[in-house]
């Protein structure tokens, strides 16, 4: 458990430093990225070869950060001053384009054979029990400053909203919940029937699944306005119930982190990872909080609603879109470097076009021009990623290749659902949503 708890702390974090690189570029500035695998394909490339050539793996994983970074100069100086759907088709090209260099280049990257062999961050370390409690407590100081954000964040959301409507709001979220487990129960069963031959054939069962959720959005539709309106009430209470079973979940991974960490010298490499990962969040997180409420933030933010007017204002829009372009893709060459060392092989199957729409996912979900909301979007994604991944199997009778499928469909359809009835994501400020522009 204490492998695979660290595992999903790990992937979380990657997630997260990889989200907030989108979130910048998206969330705060406006720009529309479906390519931004393409940052983490550069960043991931150039660290594991210039590491196997000898170089420090900081230095290595810094120069490939950088050459994300000008790989986002690159695209910006041909695209930043043409419409926005331009940056979107050009970044999906790129990004693509990159991960066909890696199949095709043998010679570089070894192309389907991927990269192996490379080294990896303090897996030669062997601490002694003074550092294995220092490396405790940095895990604990960072993980008590999430929480403490998080604190923030309920306790502004609780001054908001009227004491009787947030109770409402938490218990008609309850009766949501209540209701999801009720219909997970009921598929398991009918599942196991369906295992032991005694009820229905599956096209039944895939039909029954298919109508309920056709009648859902009928009847939602029928009822219209009044609906809409209520629901939009009910989103904060279910926004904060899911933030707090996400926080208790995160207590019950922090537990398993720490006897990780205690237990160092059973698998150095990944336990290591583990804490200089949630580190390099921690780090990346804090400044860009100080970065998006400095006047540079502001101006992002003012090009965001609407760059005519911070032209007006004297502000050379072109600069600053180009600079937010490069950061974000700085951050996810930085995620690529620590995806490719949790992978430990490098193969250019690992950057197809869905770990961006996984990125997308988790800022969308967790709320665009929210780093607070990305953090718990990439929680919420890795722990749905997680879970579904064993418990499906036994409720949707499925092979493995479909399965997958109907996870990321699945996916889909929340994502669907949570734009029509919370497009500002779960920690998200609707008045800084940019998608109504």
């Amino acid at each position: 458990m204490e492998g695979f708890v660290v595992s999903l702390v790990i992937f979380t974090a990657i997630f997260t430093l990889f989200g907030l690189g989108l979130n910048l570029q998206w969330g705060y500035t406006g720009l529309i990225n479906f390519g931004h695998v393409a940052f983490m394909t550069i960043g991931a490339y150039t660290t594991v070869l210039l590491s196997l050539r000898g170089v420090p793996l900081w230095l290595a994983a810094i120069i490939g950060a950088v050459a994300a970074s000008l790989l986002g100069l690159l695209i910006g100086f041909s695209t930043l001053r043409l419409r926005e759907d331009y940056l979107a088709i050009v970044t999906i090209g790129v990004s693509e384009m990159l991960r066909l260099v890696a199949i095709n280049e043998e010679e570089v990257t070894r192309g389907t054979f991927g990269l192996q062999g490379f080294p990896l961050p303090l897996e030669d370390l062997n601490p002694n029990g003074f550092v294995r409690l220092l490396m405790m407590a940095l895990l604990t100081v960072v993980i008590g400053l999430a929480y403490w954000q998080g604190f923030r964040w309920l306790r502004q959301v609780w001054k908001q909203s009227p004491t009787s409507e947030l109770l409402s709001s938490s218990r008609v979220a309850l009766g949501y919940i209540l209701s999801l487990v009720l219909a997970v129960v009921g598929v398991g069963f009918l599942s196991s029937q369906l295992k032991a031959g005694e009820v229905l054939p599956p096209w039944v069962l895939g039909a029954l699944l298919l109508a309920a959720c056709v009648g859902i959005v009928l009847l939602f539709v029928w009822l219209g306005d009044r609906a809409t309106k209520r629901i939009a009430g009910w989103t904060t209470g279910l926004s904060i119930v899911i933030a707090m079973i996400a926080g208790l979940v995160g207590i019950w991974a922090f537990g398993y982190s720490l006897t990780a960490l205690y237990h160092y010298n059973d698998n150095p490499s990944k336990n290591g990872l583990m804490l200089l990962s949630v580190l390099l969040v921690a780090l990346v997180f804090l400044g860009l909080d100080r970065l998006v409420r400095s006047p540079w933030g502001r101006v992002i933010k003012a090009i965001r609603e609407d760059e005519e007017v911070a032209r007006a204002l004297g502000k050379n829009v072109f600069a600053y879109k180009l600079q937010s372009l490069m950061l974000g893709g700085f951050l996810a060459g930085l995620a690529g470097a620590l995806y490719s060392w949790q992978l430990t092989t490098v193969y250019p199957d690992n950057f197809r076009p869905l770990v961006t729409f996984n990125a997308w996912t988790i800022v969308v979900l967790g709320g665009a021009g929210s780093n607070l909301g990305t953090l718990l979007g990439a929680s919420i994604f890795w722990a749905y990623d997680t879970i579904t991944r064993f418990v499906l199997r036994d409720i949707v009778p499925l092979e493995d290749a479909r399965l997958g499928a109907f996870r990321v469909m699945i996916i889909g359809l929340i994502l669907m659902v949570l734009m029509i009835w919370r497009p500002q994501g779960m920690l998200g400020k609707k008045e800084e949503l940019t998608l109504g522009r």
